[in-house]
């Protein structure tokens, strides 16, 4: 794969598709991420999409650009405008070489722009999946895309710091290894596959 850029963008086309199915009434429904409901899902969304594109322009250490941003009447709509932002962000000519300050992750160092922006990308497969459970809906993956989302998925450390409260992601869970690829993507990364509203 020459530019994970591409990759990148039809995920996020993913996930907006996936939350354009959303409506208000759906705000307060539980989703697989612990203790957050629809709403608090989609805040965060929308605001790892505003961090992000404010880490590739250099800007990602001012905390503020990380505060969370409530959703307001018209959730699908607000998404779709943050979900282009970090698209167009990510085009950048030089991005891929540009150091990511991602505070989230860590304090101390910064992440080159190719592996922060695949950071986002497996985000919001497992974020697209969180959203369609929660509305009773699905989403497949395309072949390519559950490929690099699966290699993604495996080198995220599985250590004690998956156990701490605000950790990204629950420890790993077992699936079988014949389970498809986007199942063994969720396990990978703490969640159950066979999880419902």
């Amino acid at each position: 794969m020459s530019d994970i850029r591409e990759v990148h963008e039809r995920v996020i086309q993913l996930s907006t598709n996936t939350v354009s199915n959303v409506s208000a009434s759906d705000l307060d429904r539980p989703t697989p991420c612990a203790g957050w409901t629809l709403r608090d899902l989609l805040e965060h969304m929308i605001t790892q999409h505003y961090g992000f594109a404010a880490a590739a322009a250099g800007n990602g250490a001012e905390r503020g650009v990380w505060e969370l941003r409530s959703v307001g009447t018209h959730p699908v709509a607000e998404y779709a405008a943050a979900a282009e932002h970090v698209v167009t962000a990510f085009s950048l000519e030089d991005v891929l070489e540009r150091q990511f300050a991602l505070p989230e992750i860590s304090e101390d160092i910064t992440f080159p722009g190719k592996q922060a922006i695949g950071f986002h990308l497996i985000d919001y497969v497992v974020h697209s999946w969180d959203v369609a459970q929660s509305i009773g809906e699905s989403v497949e993956l395309d072949p390519d895309i559950a490929d690099i989302a699966l290699k993604i998925a495996a080198a995220v450390p599985n250590g004690d710091e998956r156990k701490s409260d605000g950790a990204a992601f629950a420890p790993a869970q077992s699936v079988p290894s014949h389970a498809a690829p986007l199942d063994q993507i969720l396990a990978l990364l703490g969640r159950s596959p066979d999880w419902t509203a």
